[in-house]
């Protein structure tokens, strides 16, 4: 099977051929650099995403607090991880890169506030 992608490692954007035989890439054609390479490999194997939302917030000046997990977790993983999140509520003050889950679904990766948040 082959599987037409565009790489969004860097701005020039390659347009690759991965071609997939029993669940693993077997060639990558079109990559300009590696990191095309490793981009279709794992495009096309498991997903990975950054996941950037918000989690309630209490005593703050707002009622939502924006988090981000510190690296990439599996695509498929994210409507659970959003399952999760969704049940959480932090207290102000938070300070940025304050951990709000550790290790997020097992997955190794946490979530953290991408924002400060002063107490009202």
């Amino acid at each position: 099977m082959e599987k037409e992608l565009i790489c969004v490692n860097c701005p020039v954007g390659c347009r690759l051929t991965a071609v997939i035989e029993d669940g693993r890439v077997i060639s990558v054609e079109g990559n300009r650099c590696p990191r095309g390479k490793a981009y279709a490999e794992t495009e096309c194997i498991r997903p990975m995403r950054i996941l950037t939302t918000t989690v309630r917030i209490t005593g703050g000046i707002h009622r939502v607090l924006p988090v981000i997990t510190t690296a990439e977790i599996p695509l498929d993983r994210m409507a659970d991880a959003m399952k999760l999140i969704r049940t959480v509520t932090v207290k102000a003050p938070v300070a940025a890169g304050e951990v709000i889950i550790r290790n997020l679904l097992d997955t190794g990766v946490d979530l953290a506030a991408s924002r400060s948040m002063d107490a009202v």
